[in-house]
């Protein structure tokens, strides 16, 4: 079992029949000031295996801040069905939402685990976003 990709993005769904949809995919966020929440980010993966892995599988999801504090965490499953006949690979896509706090700027992550093996991180940097550029009223000459 394996992660074969991991995006934070604005919005993502996965419909009906299985099919990914994603918008917004971003690694930076400015915020106005500190601290700040970054709300409904969407933590987007794509969970792909053998056929010989059909099964219920753990995965966990953990969000820390620089020097690896513990933020936000998660634990969950996800089962694969038998598939049809002649598929060799199976996979599943799956959109958490979060409210993400920020205390101060700087590196965050994402930690995912599937079957006690981290598989992959996401990485997030904040920043302050500069102030806006005053607005300079000027006259005009007139003659």
């Amino acid at each position: 079992m394996k992660i074969d990709f991991a995006v934070v993005s604005d919005y993502a769904l996965v419909d009906q029949y299985g099919k990914l949809s994603v918008m917004g995919i971003f690694q930076h966020i400015w915020v106005p000031q500190f601290p700040a929440l970054h709300p409904r980010l969407h933590l987007v993966l794509r969970v792909k295996g053998k056929r010989t892995e059909i099964g219920e599988h753990r995965v966990r999801i953990r969000f820390t801040g620089d020097g690896g504090n513990q933020i936000l965490s998660g634990d969950g499953t996800v089962n694969f069905a038998e598939p049809p006949a002649g598929v060799t690979e199976i996979e599943a896509g799956a959109v958490l939402v979060f409210d993400v706090p920020f205390e101060r700027p700087g590196r965050y992550q994402f930690e995912i685990t599937v079957d006690d093996d981290v598989e992959t991180v996401v990485p997030i940097t904040v920043g302050q976003a500069p102030a806006p550029p005053s607005s300079v009223s000027g006259g005009s000459d007139s003659q």
